[in-house]
């Protein structure tokens, strides 16, 4: 069995489905120790010619092995079929709807955890949990829960059937039981070592194999399949190293279980041998004797089963419990107030933010206000902070109070739900699901029609090049959105940004991956799609955001300057000198193109 503080409630929710299994095993344990006797009755018919049936001595013929052994037996199979049908129902259907909820509330504390938290633990770790780790715990909580009991209701009733018999020959065949339990403590512990080791290396192997099939494409273009080869298969030796460390103890265990029951055999057919001899007990009493500890040995076997499962167990639950009790660094406060309706106006003030583990700050005495409804570009050089930016506006880390206001308000007294809700974000990264185009656009909007999915794709300028699909919009994309080209895969984000009809939308270099003509085309349908709405486009390109309402220049973390693009032209030798190389750029490719 297996305890732990998400998995004893599940013992109490589930109580009377266990207490029918723990019964039904009673009755097939109760029932199974009745063949020991039938065994007895058989032999001492075959050898002596009768048999004692209910004290009274009978000849060994057909009728008293119909009556008294057939049938009974029978009875007992009939018995063994419907009683390990019930408990394995109860036992492991428990076990399944025990997985189903440990990893709903797994996946529901997961999708309140913050971006911090993602950055630090990897893809293939988390999804170890929610397959290898969470089916060893659904293993030990239903067969723990079977074999714990079997163990004890079995071997009791054995016990007491041997110690009936003759007292001395059980003890004896008891002390060599003792101390396999003694040893299988100290192995268990090991075990449990072993396990969470071999977890570790499963997890990193899980890791390594999930990025390389995500970045697939880069190895091949960079020929490295024979490095990516070789680093796999060091992995893939830690881990194998590591489940022949695990299964080396284990298989330890059971050749002591295996030693100790022959031992017990040995005892058993020696002292019994001698009791037959002086007259004690007959040949069927001592095979009956000996089919009662053969019912017995089950129970040790699964004492040693036991040992094992729970190490393992111990481990995996370990791991799950960590995720768990992970910290929401990012969540709401007591205090928060819904204001309803956000009309997009931000202001940020002296704001100095640093990432956790961090040793210097990302933004740095920051100021601006963007009024409800504009359209605003942030640009600067690569690392200066303008993604940041757009990761504490829409709380994906903490700020502290009285540094970012939304509609005046300050941002921690606003509901993260509320605040999302009147936002729409398109990332640097771009992520798309493996889905149809069509739900990949509507993924924020329920219930929207065919008509509105293909309008926002043409305010993104990606219609024209859905419609040329074979399935249209409902072709499935693969994983990540991988079948789609860059530029591609930035409309269909976009035209997803655009369908939420937010007050608050963010770009974050949405528009890199297309051609200049196409960015002209998005950011004219922008203007009149967004028109009384607030716009934030983050971007490298200056002619991304020259036609803004303003233009915010950030250096090292700072904000340099504030206002339109003629107003920044004169004003900020940056952000000319950034105009400037940018147009020669341009001069640059048309020349080579002409």
């Amino acid at each position: 069995m297996i305890f732990g503080k998400y998995v004893n409630r599940y013992y109490l929710k589930y109580s009377w489905v266990l207490l029918l299994g723990i019964a039904s095993l009673f009755m097939v344990d109760s029932v199974q120790l009745i063949v020991p006797e039938l065994y007895r009755t058989a032999l001492n018919g075959i050898i002596y010619g009768e048999v004692e049936i209910n004290g009274v001595m009978r000849a060994f013929d057909m009728d008293v092995l119909l009556d008294n052994i057939c049938l009974p037996l029978l009875f007992v199979i009939l018995a063994l079929i419907i009683g390990r049908f019930v408990w394995r129902i109860c036992f492991f259907g428990s076990a399944v709807r025990m997985e189903t909820d440990l990893r709903s509330l797994m996946f529901d504390h997961c999708k309140e955890l913050s971006q911090q938290f993602y950055n630090e633990n990897k893809v293939g770790s988390l999804m170890s949990l929610f397959t290898n780790d969470l089916e060893t715990v659904q293993d030990c909580f239903g067969g723990g829960v079977l074999m714990a009991a079997d163990a004890l209701l079995l071997g009791v009733l054995a016990v007491i059937k041997m110690a009936r018999m003759n007292i001395w020959l059980t003890l004896f065949a008891l002390i060599p039981m003792l101390l396999l339990g003694a040893v299988g403590t100290i192995v268990g512990k090991t075990m449990t070592k072993r396990w969470d080791s071999r977890q570790e290396a499963f997890s990193r192997l899980s890791d390594f194999a999930q990025e390389s099939f995500s970045g697939i494409s880069v190895i091949k273009a960079f020929v490295r399949e024979t490095r990516e080869l070789l680093a796999f298969a060091r992995l893939n030796r830690e881990n194998e190293d590591a489940n022949v460390s695990f299964v080396r103890v284990s298989v330890l265990l059971n050749i002591l279980v295996t030693l100790f029951v022959e031992s017990v055999i040995c005892i058993i057919f020696g002292y019994g041998g001698y009791l037959v001899y002086t007259g004690v007990f007959n040949v069927g009493r001592l095979i009956e004797f000996s089919g009662y500890f053969t019912s017995v040995i089950w129970p040790i076997m699964a004492v040693a089963e036991l040992i094992d499962m729970s190490s393992r167990g111990k481990a995996s639950l370990k791991r799950i419990t960590d995720l768990i009790d992970a910290k929401v660094d990012v969540t709401d406060r007591e205090d928060v107030v819904d204001p309803g309706k956000i009309n997009g106006e931000i202001e940020f003030r002296n704001l100095t933010f640093t990432y956790p583990g961090a040793s210097k700050p990302s933004l740095h005495n920051v100021s601006f206000k963007i009024n409800a409804g504009e359209s605003v570009g942030i640009i600067g050089k690569t690392g200066s902070g303008k993604t940041t930016v757009a990761d504490l506006i829409l709380r994906q880390y903490n700020v502290e109070d009285g540094m970012i206001f939304i509609d005046g308000h300050d941002i921690n007294t606003i509901p993260i739900k509320s605040l999302r809700r009147y936002s729409a974000y398109v990332p640097q990264d771009n992520f798309l699901f493996s889905d149809t185009i069509e739900h990949n656009i509507a993924f924020a909007v329920d219930g929207c029609s065919e008509e509105q999915i293909a309008e926002a794709a043409s305010f993104a300028g990606v219609h024209d090049d859905i419609v040329e699909f074979p399935e249209k919009y409902k072709t499935v994309l693969g994983e990540r959105g991988v079948t789609v080209s860059g530029g591609q895969k930035q409309r269909i984000s976009i035209a997803r940004a655009l369908m939420k009809d937010a007050s608050i939308i963010i770009m974050d270099d949405a528009v890199s991956a297309v051609d200049t003509k196409t960015e002209e085309q998005i950011l004219d349908a922008l203007k009149t799609v967004r028109a009384g709405k607030t716009t934030m486009m983050i971007a490298h390109r200056v002619s991304t955001v020259e036609d803004m309402d303003k233009i915010i220049y950030v250096e090292d973390g700072t904000v340099t300057a504030v206002g339109s693009h003629e107003q920044l032209y004169e004003s900020c030798e940056a952000y000319r000198k950034t105009v400037e190389l940018q147009r020669l750029e341009e001069e640059r490719r048309d020349d080579l193109n002409a």
